[in-house]
């Protein structure tokens, strides 16, 4: 009893030093200081767990000894860190270590009490300590990132069931509507969903007529940034307005995004009977209104007709152009406020890279992006992180590091967080494909802050992002 009550006022004692450091550090030194803080806590913590298994003072002596060496590790922290908060930090820090050695070696040399443990989670403590990070990581890829192909299935069954739905509607109701064959698109058509099948994307190309219509790039144009492309209306001395079906969602001789997406919302969100076609699928379909995007909500229903507990699915319907291998959508959400801008996507040429590159050389550059993934959606502190800056840091790095194997996962994987804090530190991640875009532009700097110190303590503790 004596010795739990000691081990206890000495951990009191860290966790007042580290709410000390956590209120006040990170809020003056930001991303460099949250660094300092995450290892100097892990060490403290190893420190605790090591000194309270040790059994004489010896140990202790040794178990210290080795904690103390990681602690090292704060100072080869980056350049960041102002040494001023360094040293309070390793000051605070010794002083609650000297006091929890004192605790410790006043235990009283009395024989725990004999429990019996359990097998089975003994033997899987022993196999999780015993893992590498690359056996981690094989591990978390398969039971966390990685989708069952039944799942798959089911979702894309589900999506194309819907995509049939709204086409059929489309040219019963509005027949001289030029449009091309509706199919699925994104993460959940090229395998690169991750933790579970909750969304899809219903792509709706439009028809332009090539004498009618000009595509202009995003530099060209006053807006002058590289994603927000316009679609000008040309020859209109020759073929004047009302030739073309788009002409009644021009404004100011553009193609208006924005006024597409509001037709598509009335004819479709507003206007299909739901109801009926959720009960022709056995499940229940709604539109989610208020927002700037097109999406349904799909809900499986139980043997009684109710909704059941399972996740829904979203599918989202993205009207869009192609010309050659520019894909523009209408993505009011990510070029607002201007009506007629259209968002070039660049998801296409990044997936395409990332498959040309692991065929040729056998890599696994998509299942690392996966693993990235998966760990950013299920981490709090790194959900902010998209996928789009993920491909990119995994094709920057491709530029330099041609191994990409399965045995050299784990390598690539440490190498990828350095990357990312060295992104998040500077504050820019360009896109690969159009360099004049900055990736992180969208994240607050609280936002950076947290990624960071998260990113920071996985530097020398990575398997606590696979938590």
């Amino acid at each position: 009893m004596n010795f739990q009550g000691s081990r206890r006022r000495g951990e009191d004692g860290i966790a007042m030093v580290i709410d000390f450091l956590l209120s006040n550090a990170r809020l003056v030194l930001g991303v460099g200081g949250a660094a300092m803080l995450g290892i100097a806590t892990l060490a403290v913590k190893r420190l605790i767990e090591r000194a309270g298994r040790a059994a004489d003072d010896e140990k202790v002596e040794q178990k210290m000894a080795e904690s103390w060496e990681e602690l090292s590790l704060v100072s080869a922290s980056p350049t960041l860190i102002k040494k001023g908060i360094e040293g309070v930090v390793m000051k605070h820090v010794a002083k609650a270590a000297r006091q929890q050695k004192a605790d410790l070696c006043q235990q009283p040399q009395t024989s725990p009490p004999e429990v019996v443990p359990k097998v089975e989670s003994k033997s899987k403590r022993l196999q999780l300590c015993v893992l590498t990070l690359q056996e981690r990581l094989q591990q978390y890829y398969h039971t966390r990132a990685a989708l069952a192909p039944g799942e798959i299935q089911r979702a894309q069954s589900l999506a194309l069931d819907i995509c049939t739905e709204i086409q059929g509607f489309l040219h019963s109701r509005l027949p001289d509507m030029p449009l091309g064959e509706m199919n699925l698109g994104g993460s959940l058509l090229d395998d690169l969903q991750v933790v579970s099948a909750d969304h899809a994307c219903l792509l709706v190309p439009l028809q332009l007529e090539a004498s009618l219509w000009r595509l202009v790039p995003g530099e060209e144009t006053l807006l002058t940034h590289p994603l927000h492309w316009m679609v000008r209306r040309v020859s209109l001395e020759y073929f004047p307005r009302g030739r073309s079906y788009w002409d009644r969602y021009l404004v100011g001789g553009y193609l208006s995004a924005e006024a597409v997406v509001n037709m598509f919302s009335k004819a479709v969100m507003e206007t299909i009977n739901w109801p009926s076609i959720s009960s022709t699928l056995d499940c229940l379909v709604r539109p989610v209104l208020g927002g700037p995007d097109l999406k349904l909500e799909i809900r499986p229903l139980d043997e009684f007709g109710a909704e059941s507990g399972d996740e829904p699915l979203f599918i989202s319907m993205l009207p869009l152009l192609r010309e050659g291998d520019v894909v523009l959508s209408a993505q009011t959400e990510l070029t607002s406020p201007w009506v007629n801008a259209w968002h070039l996507s660049l998801y296409p040429w990044e997936n395409q890279r990332l498959s040309q590159l692991d065929t040729a050389d056998g890599g696994r550059r998509r299942q690392t992006l996966k693993i990235l993934k998966a760990v950013c959606r299920l981490n709090p502190a790194l959900r902010p992180l998209e996928a789009a800056p993920l491909s990119n840091l995994i094709l920057h790095l491709s530029d330099g590091e041609s191994d990409w194997s399965e045995s050299s996962l784990h390598a690539r994987f440490q190498q990828c967080i350095t990357e990312l804090i060295g992104y998040l530190e500077n504050g820019a991640l360009h896109s690969y494909f159009k360099p004049a875009v900055n990736l992180l532009s969208g994240l607050s700097e609280d936002q950076v802050d947290q990624m960071g110190f998260m990113l920071y303590c996985a530097v020398t503790e990575p398997e606590i992002l696979l938590i």
